[in-house]
C-alpha cells in the first residue's frame, strides 16, 4: 500500500463505491488506484450481462464483457481516487444501504 491520500476518511464503510455497469468498460483504473483493495475486474456472468440494455450489452461485448465489481466495499475510505480515475465516470461514492 502506497502513501494514503489525506482526503481518505478514517472510518471504512461510511461511503461505498457503486458502479454503473452500463458505463463500466472494465479498464481496471479503479483497481490500480485503490489503496484499500476494494475492487476486482472480471468477466461479467451471463445473468449480469442480461441486466444491461442492448446498447450496453454491445459495448460490453466490445470490451470482452469485463466489468469492475466491489469486492470489499466495507473497506472503502472514500478517498475518491477511483471516481477520479474512472474514464467512463461509472463510479459514485454513496452511503451503504442499511441491512
Amino acid at each position: 500500500m502506497s502513501q494514503l491520500p489525506e482526503a481518505c476518511r478514517p472510518n471504512a464503510g461510511d461511503l461505498a463505491p457503486v458502479i454503473d455497469f452500463a458505463r463500466c468498460e472494465g479498464k481496471a483504473d479503479c483497481l490500480r488506484v485503490c489503496p484499500y483493495d476494494v475492487f476486482e475486474v472480471r468477466v461479467a456472468t451471463s445473468a449480469e450481462r442480461k441486466s444491461l440494455g442492448l446498447l450496453s450489452q454491445l459495448r460490453s461485448l466490445a470490451h470482452g464483457h469485463k466489468k469492475a465489481f466491489t469486492l470489499h466495499p466495507d473497506q472503502c475510505h472514500a478517498c475518491g481516487l477511483c471516481v477520479e480515475a474512472c474514464p467512463e465516470t461509472a463510479i459514485r461514492l454513496l452511503k451503504p444501504r442499511s441491512a
